[in-house]
């Protein structure tokens, strides 16, 4: 079978509300990375404004706007940039995160493939512009 026509079409209003529903996980997982260090808040937020602007772009105006993940994502948007205290935050929770997989003994694979992933999640945000 072809793979290209393997996928239903699909209609406008099907894509509309796929984007919708992806928006508010995003949104949903950004908050809960709020009060937990294990995940990450802004990037959430950006891929909601992301999947608001097929979805509801008043959702998506609404996310902008806000006091708080709004500056963060208009930056990124704008320059791809992340603020040098956003990026402070990020590195230090990365290190907490290792620290504390150390500290509960974790087995050695699980912290060289955390150790990894988080060096190269490091790299990406300090070689982004700052804002």
């Amino acid at each position: 079978m072809d793979p290209i026509n393997a996928v239903p079409n699909l209609n406008n209003a099907t894509i509309k509300y796929i984007h919708l529903a992806l928006g508010w996980l995003c949104v949903v997982l950004g908050l809960i990375g709020a009060v937990l260090p294990i995940l990450p808040t802004t990037v959430f937020f950006i891929l909601a404004a992301f999947f608001f602007t097929k979805g509801s772009p008043r959702l998506r105006h609404w996310l902008i706007s806000h006091p708080t993940v709004g500056p963060a994502i208009q930056n990124w948007e704008d320059t791809g940039s992340i603020a040098p205290r956003i990026k402070m935050v990020a590195l230090t929770m990365m290190g907490v995160t290792l620290a504390i997989s150390l500290v509960f003994a974790m087995p050695l694979k699980i912290i060289m493939i955390q150790g990894l992933c988080m060096s190269a999640a490091a790299l990406y945000i300090l070689t982004r512009p700052n804002r």
